[in-house]
């Protein structure tokens, strides 16, 4: 099982570049299965590029930190 903290600490390494462009993530969840949930918020949550900034920097960064993350999910 993935340690929550473990993936509260490495959204908390990325919330700097997300705040900057005035946007946020809030963790939600882990599961089983290495899914992590969590929200877009601010300018993030109805950005266009959202989904990019879901996949090829949250997710990029916390499947680098946490290996057994197999996906990262906007909820």
């Amino acid at each position: 099982m993935i340690d929550q903290t473990a993936v509260e600490n490495a959204l908390n390494e990325v919330r700097p570049s997300l705040q900057a462009d005035g946007g946020d993530v809030e963790f939600v969840s882990v599961d089983i299965d290495g899914v992590v949930k969590v929200k877009l918020q601010g300018a993030c949550a109805g950005c266009p590029m959202s989904q990019y900034t879901l996949s090829q920097g949250i997710e990029k960064y916390l499947k680098k930190q946490i290996p057994e993350i197999t996906k990262v999910e906007a909820v």
